[in-house]
């Protein structure tokens, strides 16, 4: 390993240290709930569990159509080893990426495919996620909260789906919405960060991600907008049923923005998945949503043991079986290419998967 490197990784882990420090006391008094967990019902648990699986779904949804795999496997097995090694190492995004790309090509998934699926899964994704602030404002104005009772619960994530779904087809049919947003955060970003050289381009760059997503995914966008919603919305759901677990009720339009801030804040480098960032900044935000300080702290607990916790062990068992399943087909193709040619490669299918 190159000096460079081994110095670069070194400085990396000096501040997701520091970082950890800075923020023990808020993982500490997360942490400390830990005995309160017995007093939730059971079954706010199962119903969360099942809304995590359900929004994981929508995720490999929208990368089995964005790499055009005919298998499910690989992209499950894939997703959620990447992911839970994203949550274990410093920098976790960028080797969480890397890692799941290794292992799909692993299962034989062409390069190109799996580059090209990864880039246009990521963007649409995460371009759904950054429509929420927006789609908070109207509740916001309103003043609506969340009514006591899962149909309500229901009916707020309808809402909030069919909104999602409303403003990612706009965008991707026409170029106005991209650019109006694009003028809007780069006159925000330009203002905040006066210091520095300004942004000219980001309505320009909007538009060239929306093309690149639209020419990987063909006419299937809509269905990958229907996953990128739901994996959002659903994600959603669980922080509201962990809420509905300790008897608080906020403002449905805060707890959204409690929940966008959460994601991001789980997106920073500086520790593994964000960790101590997101219990940190979700209690607070919360709390400012209208949810008393125990109940903030219980509800966050509860959401990042389903949420952030639980998926680790379940992404080790999802390596073991990929390896298991997919090292095989690495081996022949190994022996194929040794053997130059002579060996039978495996028949491919449209996606490249064996």
């Amino acid at each position: 390993m190159a000096p460079a490197t081994i110095a670069r990784h070194g400085v990396l882990l000096v501040v997701t240290g520091v970082s950890l420090y800075l923020l023990a006391p808020a993982l500490l008094e997360v942490f400390g709930a830990f005995d309160q967990l017995g007093d939730i019902d059971p079954i706010w648990f199962v119903a969360m569990f099942a809304l995590q699986v359900g929004s994981y779904a929508c995720m490999w949804a929208v990368q089995r159509m964005a790499i055009r795999a005919r298998r499910w496997g690989p992209v499950i097995t894939s997703q959620l080893a990447s992911n839970a090694f994203g949550r274990v190492v410093p920098g976790g995004v960028a080797a969480a990426g890397a890692m799941q790309y290794a292992m799909l090509l692993r299962a034989g998934v062409p390069a190109a495919a799996a580059a090209s699926g990864m880039t246009a899964s990521s963007v649409i994704v995460f371009g759904t996620l950054l429509a929420l602030p927006v789609l908070a404002v109207p509740a916001v104005v309103t003043g609506a909260t969340v009514a006591p009772g899962l149909v309500h619960a229901a009916i707020v994530g309808a809402v909030l789906f069919a909104a999602i779904l409303a403003v990612g087809a706009a965008c991707m049919v026409w170029d106005r919405p991209l650019e109006l947003a694009g003028r809007a955060a780069q006159s925000i970003r330009n203002w905040v960060l006066r210091g520095r050289q300004p942004l000219a381009d980001l309505p320009a760059r909007l538009v060239r991600e929306r093309d690149v997503v639209r020419d990987v995914l063909g006419r299937q966008w809509w269905r990958a907008l229907l996953g990128a919603a739901g994996r959002w919305v659903l994600d959603y759901l669980t922080l509201l049923a962990a809420l509905y677990a300790v008897g608080a009720h906020p403002r449905a339009s805060l707890v959204l923005l409690a929940f966008f801030a959460a994601q991001l804040l789980g997106t920073l480098p500086l520790t593994p998945g964000g960790l101590g960032f997101v219990e940190a900044g979700l209690t607070g935000t919360l709390a400012l949503a209208g949810v008393g300080a125990a109940a903030a702290v219980l509800a966050t607990l509860a959401y990042r043991i389903v949420a952030f916790w639980l998926p680790i062990p379940v992404g080790g068992v999802a390596a073991l079986l990929h390896r298991r399943s997919y090292g095989a087909e690495e081996e022949s193709r190994a022996a194929t290419a040794r053997g130059g040619g002579r060996a039978r490669r495996p028949r491919a299918d449209a996606s490249g998967n064996s």
